[in-house]
């Protein structure tokens, strides 16, 4: 690789880096043309970047990124490695989990997620238990929503027992109809002229 190769390649991982919030770091070594495909397609599918890269580029890449200290991970870059950029805290861990079912790679190698830095294959199962952002939002909606569900259940209820209790309470007024009415006073006129 040239060295104007080498910093055009820099570059593309710069990149994909500058404004990342979960950055893994995999081992694939060992998967087949065909398996390989398969991890991308599917990490494709899932919104997740891959690319394969060399170490020393990567380490030289995230060196050069401002606002994060990446040299924690510097340790795991050892072999094959492939960067994979997600928005989802948890999504490569689970792609790499459910990939593993049927394979011994691809391998954890270090993560960077939630402003944390994971090293070690170790951590693959902590971080797939990470919730994402919006299953966090989500349970937060719920908590809140759960209370004032309450409150409105209870004044809606409490509305229709006052409505009960005020058609109970009204006075039941007997009215006698219109009709009969004139003959009843032509009665009550009749006797009192026989007189």
């Amino acid at each position: 690789m040239t060295k104007d190769q080498k910093v055009v390649a820099i570059q593309e991982i710069k990149d994909l880096l500058q404004d990342a919030k979960v950055v893994y770091v995999a081992d694939l070594e060992g998967l087949n043309a065909g398996k390989s495909s398969d991890f991308r397609r599917q990490a494709f599918k899932q919104n997740i970047k891959v690319k394969v890269v060399k170490n020393t580029l990567l380490q030289k890449a995230m060196e050069q990124i401002e606002g994060v200290d990446y040299s924690e991970m510097f340790p795991s870059f050892k072999g094959n490695s492939a960067l994979m950029i997600a928005e989802t805290a948890n999504a490569p861990a689970k792609l790499i989990q459910g990939f593993r079912k049927k394979e011994e790679k691809p391998a954890l190698k270090s993560a960077f997620v939630q402003e944390t830095f994971y090293v070690g294959d170790n951590n693959l199962d902590m971080l797939a238990n990470i919730k994402s952002r919006e299953e966090m939002i989500g349970e937060i909606i719920g908590l809140l929503q759960s209370p004032i569900q309450r409150v409105v259940s209870a004044l809606q209820n409490k509305s229709e027992t006052v409505e009960a209790q005020t058609e109970e309470a009204a006075p039941v007024v007997e009215e006698t109809p219109a009709a009969e009415a004139p003959e009843a006073a032509a009665e009550s006129t009749e006797e009192t002229s026989a007189e």
